[in-house]
């Protein structure tokens, strides 16, 4: 599939994994804009669904209306302001979302992970919240782009624990941002130039939280976006104890 003016191919997928019984995960794969993003929800019986969907529906209507500034804005890159309007869609995310919870008691604490990307001109742009991740393959190597917004990675970076003992932290799944939450959140925005060959893989937890870099770098070394089935197979051998949802962006050359 191609659009716009650096030609890309994507694939995304989304799976309930073995152990639960709905999926919470929600994803977009949208090549007409070339944007794409992973929502990972939480909260109650049904309100990790809820707040993953709309998060996604917000944001493309949120970018929808802001069509013309986006447009301004990606002339020059890396630019400043598109990574800001990003960032404005998964506010205003947050905000719909934390309405809807004050809304309807049932669904009071719902949240939900935010990655999205958005490739303008030779340039990747991520907004991000949560512990959803972005990753970049590039000539065959593997590169974490975002920060989780977790508990232990926090304490990882801090040097207060290895990666073993986080990869095998009992409160590794608990995240110190979410969208919906609370009506804004601190967003982290940034942006780099991608090159020809480039892999860009969106990923919620279900999927990073089982796999090696090894394992995920050598599934997109070898099947490129078909990888996203694999990936998703591979993740659900390892114990499928969550909700799994991959996107798998390539930059043609």
């Amino acid at each position: 599939m191609a659009g716009g003016k650096k030609k890309v191919e994507a694939l995304g997928a989304t799976d309930v994994g073995r152990i639960r019984q709905t999926n919470q995960d929600a994803f977009l794969v949208d090549l007409n804009d070339h944007l794409f993003v992973v929502a990972d929800g939480m909260g109650g019986h049904a309100g990790g669904e809820v707040a993953s969907r709309l998060c996604i529906q917000e944001i493309t209507t949120y970018l929808r209306n802001h069509e013309r500034m986006v447009k301004d804005s990606s002339r020059i890159h890396p630019d400043p302001r598109l990574g800001s309007i990003l960032a404005g869609a998964i506010n205003h995310a947050s905000m719909k979302i934390y309405e809807k919870a004050l809304e309807e008691p049932d669904l009071k604490g719902m949240g939900t992970t935010g990655t999205l990307l958005k490739l303008a001109d030779g340039h990747a742009y991520c907004a991000h919240v949560g512990d959803s991740r972005l990753y970049l393959i590039r000539e065959g190597f593997l590169y974490q782009v975002t920060h989780d917004h977790s508990l232990v990675s926090e304490q990882l970076r801090a040097g207060l624990i290895s990666k073993e003992q986080a990869r095998l932290h009992e409160r590794k799944n608990v995240i110190t941002r979410s969208v919906g939450y609370q009506d804004q959140e601190d967003v982290d925005s940034f942006a780099f130039p991608t090159q020809p060959g480039d892999l860009l893989l969106v990923c919620s937890d279900g999927l990073h939280g089982k796999l090696t870099d090894e394992e995920i770098s050598n599934y997109c070394r070898e099947l490129r976006c078909l990888a996203v089935h694999q990936l998703i197979a591979a993740a659900n051998a390892s114990g499928g104890d969550d909700n799994i949802t991959a996107v798998i962006v390539e930059i043609l050359p």
